[in-house]
Order: structure tokens, then sequence, then C-alpha cells
């Protein structure tokens, strides 16, 4: 209880309340749950205990997606078994691997990594798991839209067949449910509402041609002054250049994508976790899996790829109770994609004026919509036709008169 206390446990999460006790029991579960809902603690309180101290070999394994989850999981599970002396060691790629070397050589009770590096250790024969006796997969569908399911399916089979499972995945795709049905023992289901709370988060929108996006996004971020943000880019490029944007504003930006190298992600995320940082940029395959406390303001810089990725974005916000606000801006060209997200949430995603942030009547919103899909027809033809009935502009261009077109040169 102490080490519980001393992580900042007053009282469990539904997550907690409906898993730990199926665990204690030693049955295999299956959670379906969102990134910060308390999961961690859920299945970490019954694998500590269920470690024997006196036994120097590895008997838990915890795999995650990313280095940042995986690092993060062991900070965790570091505060709740404070007081046990459990040894908990991390493995993951972007690290030296003598120092993970010394680290298994001093011993270890439970490692937590991401499948690439365990599998690394596993075929030079510096990492055994005979002794396994519980095995976590966290972020299982995550694992699997990063190509991991292999891995995941060799280290599972590395361990003995009598083992427990939990499994926890924010979404139950198809290949999610055979992996289950293949490893896993008549599993407990644990199901938590994935999606964000409506009562004390508030979704706006914003219509905006591409270029004003920046700049209203300065201009939001100023006014607002959340204490922490973070805004979602869909490429690294974009992330990037965005965030040294910001910065040249004089607002405290960091960004987190792909093509930064682990100790830059490390640093990025030291600055905004200790809030020397206050807004993070961020690509959505870099922040999956990390749990970000009390981020106040998500801002879809570029719309989501879909009604999931939109959940997931605006879910980093508005939980436990705290109250939150998402922006999304809508492009031009982003507008089919948003509207259809929009059909397919429950939620109320209000309308805003770019210059004024104000929720527009429902009737200047409808002139402003069909405005667009009037400058859309114009351009292109009937939707779903980048083209007119003389071809394509490249074809055109070609049918051109020559002298007339050396002339335009």
């Amino acid at each position: 209880m102490r080490g519980v206390t001393a992580a900042g446990f007053t009282k469990p999460f539904p997550i907690q309340e409906q898993t730990i006790s199926h665990l204690l029991a030693g049955s295999d579960v299956i959670g379906q749950a969102k990134t910060g809902s308390g999961k961690t603690a859920a299945y970490g309180l019954p694998l500590l205990q269920a470690i024997d101290l006196q036994n120097r070999k590895v008997q838990a394994v915890v795999l995650a997606p990313t280095r940042e989850l995986a690092v993060q999981i062991t900070e965790e599970l570091k505060k709740l078994g404070k007081y046990t002396g459990a040894r908990i060691v991390t493995i993951y790629g972007g690290q030296s691997i003598n120092v993970q070397l010394e680290a298994l050589r001093h011993g270890a009770h439970a490692i937590v990594g991401t499948p690439g590096r365990v599998i690394d250790h596993l075929k030079r024969g510096t990492l055994r798991l005979s002794a396994v006796k519980t095995v976590v997969l966290d972020e299982a569908d995550t694992m699997l839209d990063m190509g991991f399911i292999d891995d995941v399916e060799f280290i599972i089979d590395s361990t003995p067949d009598k083992r427990q499972i939990s499994l926890f995945s924010a979404t139950m795709p198809q290949e999610i449910i055979n992996l289950s049905e293949k490893y896993m023992r008549d599993p407990e289901k644990v199901l938590i509402d994935s999606e964000p709370s409506v009562d004390t988060l508030d979704q706006y929108y914003a219509l905006m041609p591409q270029s004003e996006k920046q700049t209203f996004l300065i201009e939001l971020l100023s006014r607002e002054k959340p204490e922490s943000s973070i805004v979602f880019c869909r490429t690294k490029y974009g992330a990037h250049k965005l965030a040294r944007e910001l910065e040249s504003r004089f607002l405290d930006a960091v960004s987190l994508h792909g093509d930064l190298s682990q100790s830059q992600r490390d640093h990025s995320m030291r600055l905004f976790r200790s809030g020397r940082a206050n807004i993070l940029v961020a690509t959505d395959v870099a922040s999956r899996g990390i749990d970000i406390p009390q981020v106040d303001c998500v801002v879809n810089y570029e719309v989501p790829q879909n009604s999931t990725l939109y959940f997931h974005r605006v879910g980093r916000t508005a939980r436990a109770g705290d109250t939150g606000k998402s922006y999304t801006l809508v492009s031009e060209r982003e507008y089919g994609d948003f509207t259809h997200i929009r059909s397919l949430t429950k939620a109320i995603i209000k309308p805003l004026r770019p210059e004024d942030e104000k929720p527009v009547s429902s009737s200047s919103h409808t002139q402003y919509s069909n405005r667009i899909e009037r400058r859309r027809s114009d351009r292109h033809g009937p939707r779903g036709f980048g083209r007119s009935e003389s071809g394509p502009r490249w074809q055109r261009r070609q049918q051109q008169p020559q002298q007339q077109r050396r002339y335009r040169r």
C-alpha cells in the first residue's frame, strides 16, 4: 500500500476496479481502455505481487510499442514497487545494448521492452524467459499497427505454456481477437469507455484557408494560454516546422516526431512534462502510447484521417473528470474528411469563426459550407472527379497551340 500511496493513487480508476481482482485470481484478461485510464497500475500491482524476490530470473514481461511508453511504464512500476525490492529493467532500441546487458546481469525480476529489442536479446542469448509467469501486452493495437504482431507471437512462444496473459488495447481489430484466441485461456473481458467525456470536453472546429492556420493557431494559444497543449500534425516535417515557427513567436513549444533521435525525443518529453515547454507539436505515430497527464487543450492542426484517430487525439484532454478543449482547424481540402468524421461521432463539435472563435449560427455556417462546396464544384467539376470535360489540366496544357505556350513561358 505504501507504493500505491507514493504513486499518488487515492482511489482506484474503473479499469483498476474491474481488472485487479481477475488478475489476482489468476485469470487472463482483455482490457479495452485508452492511454491514461490507469491500466498500468491495473496490471502492475498484480504483477508485482506475483514476483518471487528470491528468484533472480525474469518472471514478468511487459511489451509496449514505443520506447517512450516502455520507459513510462517502467517508471510507474518502480513507483508502485518502491518498497518491494523488485528489480525492473527497461529494454528498447536506441539505447546502448551494453547498458541493458549490465542491468540484466545484475538480475531482473521483470522487464519492460519494445518487441524488436526483446527479440534481439533472446536471439543473443542474453535474455531467457523460461521462468516467466506474467506477460502483458500494452497498447496491443498500436503494436499491430506498427507491424510487431509476429514479434509479439515469437516472444509469447518463448515463455512457458502456464503463464498469465493480460492484453490491453484501445481498439479491438480482428487481428487482436485472433491473437487472444490463440494464446489466452477463457479471458475475462473488461471494457472501459474509450471515447472522451462529452460532459467535460468542449469540442470546436474552425473553417479557414490552409495558409491562415499558423496565424490562427498562434492567436488561439496566445489568447487561451493553456497550461499544456498538444498540437497534432500529419507529417514529421510539418510537426518540426510548426514547432520552430511557434518558438520564433516566443511560444514554449517542442516537437515529437519520428525523425528525432531517442535523446532528442526524451529531451522534448522532459521539457513538456516539467512545464518548461507547454506546447507539444506531435505526429500521431510518435505520440502513440505516451501518457501525458493534465493536458488542457488539443489542437488538430490538420484533420485526422478517421474518427478513431480523432478520438485518440482529443481523448488526451478532459480525463479523470478534468475539463478540456479541442480545436480542429479545417481547410477547404480537408472539409470532406472532417464532415465524414463529424457524422460518425456522437459528440457535438461546435463551429467557430476563425477570427474570433465564437460559434457561428447554423445558418451562417451553412452558407460558409455551401460556399466551400460551390468553390470545389467550380474548380473540379462533380465531387470525386478532379478534371473537366476537356480532360485533366496537364493534358489541356499540352493541347494549347505551341506559339501560345512559348509566349506564356
